[in-house]
This record gives structure tokens, sequence and C-alpha cells, in this order.
């Protein structure tokens, strides 16, 4: 074999070393991002949850923590609660309360002022609840002239102001529109109290009378 052969020979030896160092690089680079840790033995992973399952960061159960009417003794409900079908399609996001003009607004259940003030022209007032998670549950009231401010505690049945005599903003008759959020969430106010409140007493067993 002539020198410019082996030259040639030499040549291609060294590429072809080249080709295999190349692919075994390539080939480790794939064993080393397979297909991640599997689970610990015994623990199963967590199935999806169904279509329209409550979630962690759901809304959750309104807890009846509520133990007084925010006007009157058992007011008359104008217009009930009416959860519109998409978050911003038509409905009644609330509850209205028969209530004239100089009635006293009470808090239901313990919590604190988050907002006492205006909007649109109408007073404003927002309690959170105590101990209803986190997000807490709010309750609104308005119409409202407020003798609250913002920050200040309040227990179960302490008032919160006045219905303002612009009461008829929003129903046929003067009114309380009294709402319920958990942080953006709308939900129904009237959940917040129990049935003995709301009229309708727990059932009981009557006393066995013997025959005659």
């Amino acid at each position: 074999m002539t020198c410019e052969r082996l030259s040639r020979v030499r040549g291609v030896t060294k590429v072809a070393v080249w080709v295999l160092v190349l692919l075994a690089l390539t080939c480790a680079s794939v064993r080393a991002a397979g297909p991640g840790p599997a689970p610990p033995p015994g623990r199963a992973q967590a199935p999806e949850p169904p279509p329209g399952a409550a979630t962690a960061a759901g809304p959750g159960p309104v807890p009846a923590v509520g133990a007084a009417w925010p006007v009157g003794a058992h007011p008359r409900v104008v217009r009930g609660w009416e959860p519109p079908a998409t978050e911003y399609g038509a409905g009644h996001r609330g509850v209205d309360l028969a209530a004239p003009p100089g009635s006293t607004v009470r808090a239901v259940a313990p919590g604190r002022v988050s907002f006492a003030g205006r909007v649109a022209g109408r007073g404003v007032i927002s309690v959170e609840l105590s101990r209803t998670g986190d997000p807490p549950l709010r309750t609104t009231y308005e119409p409202v002239r407020a003798t609250v401010r913002k920050g200040t505690e309040v227990t179960t049945g302490e008032p919160l102001g006045t219905v303002e005599p612009t009461a008829r903003f929003h129903c046929p008759t003067a009114c309380v529109h009294w709402g319920l959020l958990r942080e953006d969430t709308y939900l129904n106010p009237l959940a917040l109290l129990p049935p003995w409140l709301l009229g309708r007493a727990p059932s009981r067993l009557l006393p066995m009378t013997g025959a005659d």
C-alpha cells in the first residue's frame, strides 16, 4: 500500500471514530432526559375531579353563621336570590328585603367592617364575617347610611346604619339589597341563616298516643 492510500485510510478512520463518539453522547443525553421519576411505591396519583365538582379553590359551602336578619324580625323578601347562568349573565346577585327608610340595618353575624362609603351615589357597607374561611365570606348592605367605620369589629345584631331615603333605587318599594360574596363569587345570603330564623323549623318527633 502506498503512502497516499495509507493516509486516506487513516483519515476515514478518524471520521468514523468521531461519528461514533457523537452517537454515544446523543444516546446518553436521551437516557438522562427520560420520562421522570415514578411516584413513590404505594402512593397512587390523585384522579381528576369530575366536571362541576367543588375544588379547594372554589367558593365552598356557606356556613349558617348568621343569627339575625339585616332588618326587622322577619322582613318580607321582595326579590330572592336568582344566580345568573354565566358570570356576566342576567340574574339577581343578592336578596331584597322590604324596609322603610330610617330602618336600622344590623350585622347578621360577627365580623369586621371592610367598607363603609358611597358607591354610585348610594351608601354601601361590607362586613367580613369571622371564622368563615380564607378568603372570608363578605356581606354587603345597600343603600345604607353608615354609623360604623372601616375596621370596626361588630357583633351579631349590632347596628351598622339606617336605610337611606333613596331606597327605591332597586325595588318597587323601599328595600335593602343584601348580598354575600366569597372573594368575587356571589352566593345566596339566605344560606347564612339557620332554618329556625328563616321560619322553617326543624322537624321533630311527636309523642305517640294510644288508640281509643
